[in-house]
């Protein structure tokens, strides 16, 4: 239940992080800088979650519960 609830919170923290390059996007005059390390920051949240997931199927920590 632990790790569900981990995921949860992940992928809420990636469309904050969405959003928050959304909203740089739409206010920040200044070149985009920080929309890029929204961005960015987003991709690795991504990227781990994804490797998190894979490995945890891996090794059995989910999977199909009868």
């Amino acid at each position: 239940m632990l790790f569900k609830i981990a995921i949860v919170l992940v992928l809420f923290v990636i469309v904050g992080s969405l959003f928050s390059a959304l909203y740089f996007l739409a206010k920040d005059k200044s070149g985009g800088d920080r929309t890029v390390k929204a961005l960015t920051f987003r991709i690795g949240l991504s990227i781990t979650l994804f490797a998190g997931l894979v490995l945890a199927g891996y090794f059995g920590l989910i999977g199909h519960s009868l």
